[in-house]
This record gives structure tokens, sequence and C-alpha cells, in this order.
């Protein structure tokens, strides 16, 4: 008996042996394409324009051995995960680079491009902002700088100003809008950094009272706010503010107007040490629907 169990033990490790030298042999070389993945998957889409509206589009993708679905509008918000069909809406005039990248099997990715021009703004949910897209000299004059002997800098590029600071130091930029009594505005921008900052701000204000060179403006309290101290900032970051940002009860980025008039839609930030600093792009103030 005891001899029969010796034999089964050695028999089992002979196999347990055998088996994991076959599997040590195979080599990640030896493993070929099994069939399952599909370079040739096709990004193709459409773009159906919808009747009676200047500013909304479906885009149709073709759905045959797709996978998944990816979009980037061309509106700076980035690539997101969308639908086959997607329904989009573009309130601002402008030529809009719309991206897909569709996702087939093994993972293979694919991806192809189209523009849209839209002619005319949304009469409801348009910018009310001039320049928000920060393309050219024309609309990085709609914008005056505040504080402009700082050592802290708003540097324009194409399609963007780029905050910088050091030792402290702060800047900012306004634009007086025609607001409408009662009416809600949101207010947002796409903002962005490599490398992430310390000691860092970077708020966005509405009131009715024109910016004071030396003064920190403050009406009406912070709508968007980018702040290290509160925890965000510190590390790289991309998207809209309104995302983001940190601090939620002062981040609603809504204005309120209490009365028909000019305002100000004020930014202003700086800090000890921006790094590589803080990209603006894409600033907006729109009509709540």
């Amino acid at each position: 008996m005891n001899i029969k169990i010796i034999l089964n033990r050695c028999i089992y490790l002979m196999l347990t042996i055998i088996t994991l030298s076959s599997l040590e042999s195979c080599q990640s070389e030896d493993i070929v394409d099994n069939g399952l993945s599909d370079a040739t998957v096709d990004p193709a889409f459409t773009i159906k324009p919808v009747e009676g509206s200047a500013n909304k589009f479906t885009l149709v993708a073709q759905t045959k051995n797709a996978l998944g679905s990816k979009w980037d509008l061309g509106n700076g918000v980035g690539l997101y995960t969308g639908k086959m069909t997607e329904a989009i809406f573009l309130p601002d005039a402008g030529t809009y680079t719309i991206t897909h990248t569709v996702i087939g099997r093994g993972g293979v990715v694919n991806t192809t491009t189209q523009n849209i021009i839209v002619a005319t703004p949304d009469p409801i949910a348009g910018n009310i902002l001039k320049g928000g897209k920060l393309v050219d000299t024309a609309d990085w004059g709609k914008w005056t700088i505040t504080n402009p002997a700082s050592s802290a800098k708003i540097v324009f590029g194409n399609g963007s100003a780029t905050l910088t600071s050091s030792g402290w130091a702060g800047q900012g930029m306004y634009q007086a809008v025609n607001v409408v009594a009662g009416k809600k505005y949101v207010i947002d921008m796409v903002t962005s950094s490599t490398t992430g900052c310390n000691n860092t701000w970077l708020e966005m204000y509405c009131g009715y009272s024109i910016p004071v060179e030396g003064t920190d403006y403050s009406e009406g309290g912070k709508l968007r706010a980018l702040s290290t101290w509160d925890g965000c900032a510190k590390a790289p970051f991309s998207g809209k503010i309104s995302v983001v940002g940190c601090k939620p009860e002062n981040n609603l980025g809504i204005f309120t107007a209490t009365k028909t008039g000019v305002a100000y839609l004020v930014m202003r930030g700086g800090g000890e040490d921006m790094k590589a600093g803080i990209k603006i792009q894409n600033i907006e103030m729109r009509p709540s629907l």
C-alpha cells in the first residue's frame, strides 16, 4: 500500500514537471494572430444636419465589426466616449473638425475626420463673448489685460492664452458683455497644465463694476476656480474648468443678471510657481437653457 502511494506521487510530480516545461517553452513570439482582431475596422461616418436648426447635427458611424465609438467635436472638450449615432449641438459659428475613433475586435483603433462649418451662432445658446476662441490677434484684442506691469504674464497663442507666474505675482484679463435682467449665464473655459502647479490660483468672476488696476476683483464671488490649496491643479490636468476645477460650492459657474446692461467677465490668477503655466482655451458665457 505504501509503495503504491509513493509511485502515484512520483507519477504526479513527473507530469507536473513536464507540464511546466511545456508552458515555459511557449514564448510570446510563438503566438500568432488568432483571427479575433480586425485591423480594417472602418471609422467612417456621415453628418446629417437636423432640420430646422443650423447648429444641431447627427453623426452616424458605420457599425460593422465596431465595438466602440469615441468622438472629438473640435470644440476644445477633447475625446469622449459616445455612441455610434451621436446627436451634437454646436452653438457657435465656426469650422469644427470632427474626429471619429472606432474600436474593433482585438482592441484595434482606427480614426477619420470631417469638417462641419457652422455659419451662424444659435440665437439662444450662442456664446455672448467676443474672441472666446482666442484664435488670432482679432480675438486677443477683445480682451483687456489687468495688472500689465506684473511679473506674471498672459501670453496669447494660436487658440489659447497661457498664464505664467512666479514669486507670488498675478495677472488677469476681462471683457465687457451685455446681459439681460433675470437671465442666467453659464460660464466655462478649457484649462490645462502639462506640469501641474505649486501655490497657484485661477478664478473667474462676473459683476457690474469695471475692474480697477491693482485691486483683486471679487464682485459676485468665485464662479469657477482652480486652487492648489483646495486640492486641484497640483498634478497635470486638461479639461473644462467646470470639470477639473475644485471647491464645488464656488464652482457653479452661473451668473444671474440682476439688471440689464454691461457686466464684466473677469478671470485672474497667479501664484508662487506655475511651472509651465496654465493654458486657457474656448472661454464661453452662454444664456442658460
